[in-house]
């Protein structure tokens, strides 16, 4: 059918519209983003959560050291020393006195751990060499749960003083114990001694004893 220019003109523009419809892009409008406050975080340590591994030995109330005088040490050597220590800590202890220190006996070495006032180990630890240690004893007059032993303590000048140390246990056959503990470490310290040549090979265990004495009952 036959149309006159001006509407095959105004046909070809709509078709021409109605394709641009199609192929042009329409933006959509932006999705509206909501900001929420965070929620509080709980900061939590990086220090893993393990318990502190407990001191090997026995508790113990260190009493104190004292000088002692004397060349060879027997029964009976450490019995005034003690009671000077005892009374002098039962002067300032309570109806019940808590354990201060931890006592650990080992060849060559025995170790006092100090323990703070919720009876937890501190940095602070003495120690004592075996192979110094002249005497001990758990058999005291004035409390069978004392166990004590006497210490050769060197100076700075390389001169040397006999210490008793004594502490107090929590019952008589702890006491017993740690007196046996010391004869085994001392046995222990000299056979390794010798093995090593520090000790000459013609002494015995009972020649080397003379220089240490245990009463352990």
């Amino acid at each position: 059918m036959w149309q006159p220019a001006s509407e095959r003109l105004q046909h070809f523009q709509t078709m021409i519209k109605s394709k641009l419809n199609v192929l042009t892009l329409r933006k959509e409008p932006l999705p509206t983003v909501i900001f929420h406050e965070p929620e509080a975080i709980e900061l939590c340590t990086t220090d893993p959560l393990i318990k502190p591994r407990p001191q090997a030995g026995c508790k113990v109330t260190y009493l104190g050291k004292l000088s002692t005088t004397g060349a060879q040490f027997s029964t009976g050597c450490t019995e005034q020393p003690v009671i000077e220590l005892w009374k002098k800590h039962t002067l300032t202890r309570e109806d019940v006195f808590p354990s201060n220190a931890i006592l650990e006996i080992r060849p060559f070495q025995v170790r006092l751990h100090h323990l703070d006032i919720k009876g937890e180990a501190t940095v602070h630890m003495d120690t004592f060499q075996v192979a110094r240690i002249a005497y001990c004893t758990a058999d005291h007059n004035v409390s069978p749960n004392i166990f004590a032993w006497v210490y050769r303590e060197i100076n700075d000048d390389l001169s040397f003083q006999m210490d008793c140390h004594a502490v107090e246990c929590e019952s008589k056959l702890e006491a017993k114990k740690l007196a046996h503990a010391m004869m085994v470490a001392f046995k222990k310290t000299f056979h390794s001694m010798k093995s090593d040549g520090r000790i000459h090979k013609n002494n015995s265990s009972e020649d080397v004893s003379q220089g240490f004495e245990s009463d352990d009952g």
